[in-house]
Order: structure tokens, then sequence, then C-alpha cells
């Protein structure tokens, strides 16, 4: 028979035993999660023995070191084009508009107070005229730069002559003007709203004597006008109705008599073309999968008995409108240094890219490389002086006039 007392103490053990046991695992948990553990100070070794609220104590008669600091020798750019970054100049210090160069001049219109201007290589700024032109939106320079056509916002144009001081006003529902290189003469675009009496006209400067030389029809905005320096040839229609394979297409060069011409065939879209002094060649850009969707330029024989054999492509990516004759064989042109994809198709967003400058030798069909600007340039409007020594241009990122010395 067991003994009452001798369990009753091991009761009294088990419990004490399991109290130790909870005491012990809270002072456990305690010190693991809940103390804080004891602040230490940052002990900061010196390797000097000296006290470290003790400034330090220079040694006698030894001067301070001096490192001489030599300026940076960046590249200087070039006062005459050698193949690499060459100097600018200004001509004017505001932005221009219309600017194109007649003889040894540049003559262009100031929106700030609506006149006309020209400036010589001295940097000496003649009024063309006392009058004021509000507001021209569009501005074309006859080839002596004594007569333009100026049309405006409210659809009127008009046609001004420096020499006389005489001014014409030109039918509202023509568009598109360009005055013929071997005479004043001017064509256009006639654009009354029934389409079957729109026309490629010609007249004379003054608006009289018009001629009706292609119904244009609904076909106005296939039709490019771009006078030959002949005047044989007055503008191109992309209306032929025949197939020349993928990408390919004919071009009718449109005589002001009526002629039948040969026609132009191209490989590529967005045709713009650039005559050569005499009209011996055809410099035009067009864009493709031939060029991988970049303009490319091209030469054509320009004449109206050959028009387009001996096409060669020049193996440069740019456009027509950003190049410039010198003579008959001579050929300048600025090249962008980079396109995006497609910017043929889209030349929007090409603008701001900078340029390099090429000349071209259409005997040789030879590029050199002539150099860039110091302003890094995106350049149009080229012009080259008559001695061959300075090349004008405009810069599309600030809309200066600006010119680079090649001789």
């Amino acid at each position: 028979m067991p003994r009452p007392n001798s369990q009753r103490f091991q009761k009294i053990i088990l419990i004490f035993l399991f109290a130790l046991s909870v005491i012990g695992i809270a002072f456990a948990l305690y010190f693991m999660f809940f103390r804080v553990p004891p602040s230490q100070e940052k002990v900061v070794e010196s390797d000097s023995p000296q006290s470290q609220t003790d400034l330090p104590i220079s040694k006698e008669g030894v001067p301070p070191s001096v490192t001489e600091t030599k300026p940076s020798t960046l590249p200087q750019a070039d006062a005459i084009a050698k193949g690499s970054v060459t100097q600018t100049e200004n001509l004017l210090l505001a932005p221009v508009e219309a600017a194109e160069l007649r003889q040894d001049k540049m003559h262009y219109y100031d929106e700030r107070d609506g006149k006309f201007y020209t400036i010589d290589k001295n940097g000496v700024i003649k009024e063309l005229s006392k009058r004021e032109f509000t507001d021209a939106q569009n501005i074309i320079w006859n080839k002596d730069g004594d007569k333009v056509v100026v049309e405006f916002p409210d659809g009127s144009n008009i046609v001004y002559d420096f020499t006389s001081g005489k001014q014409v006003t030109l039918p509202k529902h023509w568009e598109d003007f360009h005055f013929s290189p071997t005479s004043n003469e001017l064509i256009a675009k006639s654009m009354p709203l029934d389409p079957n009496g729109r026309a490629l006209v010609v007249s004379n400067a003054d608006g009289s004597n018009v001629r009706a030389v292609q119904a244009l029809g609904e076909n106005a905005d296939k039709v490019l006008i771009n006078p030959s320096p002949q005047g044989q040839v007055i503008a191109f229609s992309d209306t032929a109705n025949e197939s020349y394979g993928l990408g390919r297409s004919m071009l009718i060069p449109l005589g002001k008599n009526q002629e039948n011409f040969k026609g132009l065939v191209i490989e590529g879209f967005g045709f713009e073309p650039l005559w050569s002094t005499r009209g011996d060649y055809l410099i035009y850009s067009v864009s493709g999968e031939s060029s991988q969707n970049l303009p490319l330029l091209w030469i054509v024989n320009g004449s109206v008995k050959n028009m387009g054999d001996g096409r060669q492509n020049l193996g440069l990516n740019t456009w027509a409108h950003k190049c410039t004759f010198t003579d008959i064989s001579e050929l300048y042109c600025a090249v962008p240094s980079s396109l995006p994809p497609y910017a043929g198709m889209q030349p929007d967003i090409a603008k701001g890219i900078p340029d390099v400058v090429y000349k071209i030798d259409l005997t040789t069909r030879q590029s050199i490389l002539i150099g860039t600007t110091d302003t890094k340039a995106s350049m149009t409007n080229l012009h080259i002086s008559s001695d061959k020594q300075i090349l004008y241009f405009t810069n599309e990122n600030t809309g200066l006039i600006q010119s680079m010395r090649l001789k």
C-alpha cells in the first residue's frame, strides 16, 4: 500500500520544477528579444601619440607644396576647312527668313520689321526697300534678287519689283510660285474650287499673259514645280500609270510648251530634285527599301534627250535640299552625321542632327570630306560664294545665317 506523504512530496517537487522551467523560459525570451544592449563608446585610434584635442604642430621652415595646374588642351577649330572641326561666323545676330545669295550678297526678310535687306561679305547691311511686308508667309526670289513673290496668311499674293518699286497683285487661287531661271516668267498652280479649272500656268512676272500648260484636276499634289536652268522643263509629274516594279515609279518631265519628254525612272519615294548650273546633271534624293528607308542621293543625265541616263547613287545619305552646286560638275552637300531609322520617310525626326560637309566631283563621282562646324549645326539653304571661298548656310537649330571658310 503506497505512502500518501511520499506521493504528495513528489507532486510538490514536480510543481516546483515546472515553475522554475517557466521562469527560465521567460528570462530566456527576455534576453533574446527585449534586453537593450549596453552602450559602447566609439574608440578612435590615432597614429600620433598626441592628444586628440591638441592641434597638430607644423614643422618650421617648410612651405606648403604647390601643384601646378595646366590648362586643358582641347582641339582648336580650323579657320579654314581641312576635313575636321571648322570655325563658323554669324552674319547676323538674329534669325531671318528666306535667305538667298544673289550676286555675292545675302538677301533676306526680317519678320521683326517686315522689311527686306541685303548683307555683303563685309557685314554691310542695306535695305532693299522702305516698304514693309508685315506677316509675309512664303517668299520666292527671282534669279537676280530684284523681284520677289510674297504670299500672306490671308491668301493674298503679290509681286514686288525692288528696282521700280512697283507692286502687282496676283490671283488668290494661285499657289506654289517659282520664277523661271531664264526669264522673269512666273510658274504657279492655279487652284480654283472647281477641279476642272485647276492647271499649271505660266505668266509674265506681273501676272499678265497667262497660259495654262497642263491640266491638274485632282492631281495637283502629284506635280512638283522645279524649272530647269534652260527653262525647257518646268515641273515633274508623278502621274504615270505603268508599273515599274516594287518601289519604282516613272516621273514625267513637263515642258512649258507641252512637250513630250523622256520619263525619269526612280527607285524610292520622296523625290527631291536639284539641277546643276547648266542642267547637264540632275541630282535627286529618294528613300526606299534599297536605301533602308534613309534618303540617298542619285545623279542622272539632265538633258531632255537623255533624261535619266547614267543613273548612279552617290553613296551619301542626305536630301537634295541640303546641297548646292558651285559650277557644272562640283557639288557641296551637308550630310547628317547619323540618321534614325525611317528618316527618309519622316524627315522631321532628323531635325537638329549635326551635319558633315562633303564636296562631290561629278566627273569622277568622288566625295571629299570638307569638315564639320564648331556649332554642330544642322545645315540647310547652302550657298557658295562666286570665288568658292565661303560656304553660307542657315543653321536649322538657331535660324541664324552662318558661314564657313573653304579656302
